[in-house]
């Protein structure tokens, strides 16, 4: 049986205010063109279909979309809801979809029911664990404390005592949405931190032959057994040097057999850069960057007068401007309440304004600040004799 192994589509989802929708369409084009061409036999999608709980309805008929071209084509999908999805949204018609060969799974009562698939060996049972909140879950799996490793822990006790019942020879995968020990992050997961604790051990996950994961964005191989697949495009400059992928899992009589990335489609190439203005402006060397998405980190002394429209001159897809100036190192002994001591509120303004530029505002703006405060005390006055 060929899997193909998914996850993180964050549809909705934009990319420094640039509208993904058209990316996201044609990353699920590649994924049907993929289980045409490939033979696949089954799609696993591990979470994170939306972005968020309310998805726009651009994304909801983009989903819509996806579900019946894999209908057409004949192929089972189980597909598990993400911490960023709402299990009880996603997961509204399950029954009725499922007689489509649409299998979704975002009730955690459901972790021990698999979805049972035959092949020419027997039978693959699909387990799909939704992420798994702790603190809204432990009672339901009768653990006293709220943690990611106690309630996914008690969630593979059921899929294991399931799978025993099953006939010898049957096969096992398990969609998973958490963060497994030894996995790296990016920029663009939610944080599922509880209790100062966000990852748990890939040993939860034994006794299985494949577990699809998904969460984090970057495609990764924990085990040979344990993966992600990884987002399949990219959602933070943090992810400019990932390769897009999903995994293509084959498995055989007696458990998995291998897996092969398939590369999805790059909308643009990423770019972080770094320097003073003047120097990004001239530099040869970033000529390969000027058709790319550029996170530009401006390292003057001194903010730059219109970095962003200067910038866009050379690189027109400058979506990312971070300033971070050359300055000396600073007294590490002396604390910021000392540097506030005996400052009034125009020097502590106008040190701000030094602190963030590199250079102190100029007669003008020691006006505006002037003007600024002394509008706010007449207002106090004013609610002060109105008390």
């Amino acid at each position: 049986m060929k899997l193909l192994h998914t996850s993180d589509w964050h549809l909705g989802r934009a990319f420094h205010r640039v509208n993904m929708l058209e990316a996201q369409s044609e990353f699920i084009g590649h994924l049907v063109s993929t289980v045409r061409e490939r033979g696949v036999d089954a799609v696993v999608v591990s979470g994170d279909v939306y972005d968020r709980a309310v998805p726009p309805l651009a994304a909801v008929e983009l989903f819509d979309d996806v579900l019946h071209r894999l209908a057409d084509l004949g192929v089972p999908t189980v597909m598990i809801s993400g911490n960023h999805d709402s299990a009880r949204r996603l997961g509204v018609g399950a029954g009725l979809i499922g007689r489509a060969g649409i299998h979704l799974r975002t009730e955690a009562s459901a972790c021990g029911i698999p979805v049972v698939l035959p092949d020419t060996h027997g039978d693959v049972a699909f387990y799909g664990l939704p992420y798994l909140e702790p603190a809204l879950v432990k009672d339901q799996f009768g653990v006293e404390k709220a943690a990611h490793e106690t309630v996914l822990a008690a969630a593979m006790d059921r899929v294991r005592a399931d799978l025993a019942t099953r006939p010898p020879g049957t096969r096992s995968v398990v969609l998973a949405h958490a963060f497994v020990t030894g996995g790296l992050a990016s920029d663009s997961e939610r944080d599922i931190t509880v209790g100062g604790v966000s990852a748990v051990p890939d040993g939860v996950f034994d006794g299985v032959d494949y577990t699809a994961l998904g969460h984090l964005h970057g495609s990764q191989t924990i085990t040979e057994h344990v993966r992600y697949s990884g987002s399949p495009l990219a959602y933070s400059f943090s992810e400019a040097d990932h390769r897009k992928s999903m995994w293509l899992v084959e498995l055989g009589p007696e458990g998995l057999l291998g897996a092969e990335r398939v590369d999805c489609p790059v909308p643009r190439a990423l770019a972080r850069i770094r320097g003073r203005l003047e120097e990004l402006l001239a530099d040869p060397r970033l000529a390969r960057h000027e058709d790319a998405w550029v996170e530009a980190t401006l390292t003057d002394p001194v903010r730059p007068a219109d970095p962003m429209a200067r910038l866009a001159e050379r690189f027109p897809h400058t979506i990312s401007l971070v300033f971070d100036p050359e300055r000396a190192p600073e007294d590490p002994d002396l604390s910021y309440a000392r540097r506030l001591a005996g400052r009034g509120e125009q020097q502590i303004a106008e040190d701000f304004v030094a602190h963030v530029r590199g250079a102190g505002p100029d007669p003008r703006e020691q006006a505006v600040l002037r003007d600024a405060f002394d509008a706010v005390r007449a207002d106090e006055s004013v609610r002060e004799g109105a008390r």
